[in-house]
């Protein structure tokens, strides 16, 4: 990925500051966006018209010729160039519509081609070792193996994991009620493993992490008290799976909701009823687990298979 240039330290006028807000807050109002969405949607707005400002130039008053200048110089990666696209065509299809005939200088931008990765899972083995890796005799590993097996077990984001709160847990039905994106919620079921460990945290492990601060809201719990981050947990996650002699670099972020989908699939599971399960708004979100499914069978085979 090339460098990514400063942006020029110019000021955004008053009017932009004006018009990215009030695009922020509709969008938000419309489609429900999540916060780390927007934040970046702003971000890359703000930016924008700090580099137009340089030049002369506002958001309102910025052709095609200004926004293909920009990209040329401000490089970024491919996955950044997208997101950074979508903002802008939503700003100007918004500012298109609030002032009428205004021309629309994003209508023949070219959109990044984005590369098509697939999903990194661990075998079932692996992941069985990385659950039973933390030490359940301390408070922190009953937490940890807790975190561990709901997250397996429910295929949750990282997000969707370390903010649950306590009262989104429903020990006598087995089922999580979740905030995914855009504040969309769902029901996911528990497994019976999962369940034992979350109780045994609840009984044993909470009372102790949460004494002398109030009634917290969270259901994990730091050594503080507060609720567990997203960095914390993959720290912990990182630290188990080099316990078990899983390579670093075969950990990423998503590796447990990861695996939740490719081994659902591999055994079975209804592709529509995986998409509810994982909270995709879209079946072709989903069906790239299919394609995980099928390069692990291929392994399989060439390994497996006397003429493979």
């Amino acid at each position: 990925m090339a460098p990514v240039e400063s942006v020029p330290s110019a000021q955004a006028s008053a009017d932009d500051v004006r018009l990215i807000e009030r695009f922020i807050e509709r969008i938000w109002a419309e489609d429900g966006l999540a916060d780390r969405t927007l934040e970046a949607y702003r971000r890359d707005l703000q930016q924008l018209a700090r580099w137009l400002a340089t030049r002369g130039r506002t958001l309102a008053s910025a052709g095609r010729d200004d926004l293909s200048a920009y990209h040329g110089s401000q490089p970024v990666s491919v996955r950044s160039m997208a997101r950074r696209q979508s903002a802008f065509r939503r700003f100007y299809a918004q500012l298109a519509r609030d002032e009428g005939r205004r021309e629309d200088p994003t209508l023949l931008m070219q959109r990044p081609r984005m590369p098509r990765g697939l999903p990194k899972a661990l075998a079932e083995r692996e992941i069985e070792a990385l659950l039973v890796a933390p030490d359940i005799t301390t408070p922190l590993g009953l937490r940890d193996r807790a975190m561990l097996e709901l997250m397996y077990s429910s295929g949750l984001r990282v997000s969707e994991l370390v903010d649950l709160p306590l009262a989104g847990l429903n020990t006598r039905q087995g089922v999580l009620r979740v905030t995914g994106k855009g504040g969309k919620d769902r029901l996911a079921p528990v497994g019976e493993e999962a369940l034992a460990r979350v109780e045994a945290y609840l009984r044993d492990a909470r009372p102790l992490l949460a004494k002398g601060h109030g009634q917290p809201v969270a259901l994990f719990l730091s050594r503080r008290g507060d609720a567990m981050s997203r960095q914390m947990f993959w720290t912990l996650v990182k630290r188990y799976a080099m316990q078990v002699g899983i390579p670093e670099k075969r950990v990423s972020p998503h590796v447990l909701r990861h695996s939740f989908a490719t081994h659902l699939l591999n055994h079975g599971a209804d592709l529509r009823a995986l998409q509810m399960l994982l909270g995709h708004s879209a079946l072709s979100t989903t069906q790239i687990y299919t394609l995980v499914a099928k390069e692990g069978l291929k392994r399989l085979h060439a390994q497996h298979h006397p003429r493979g």
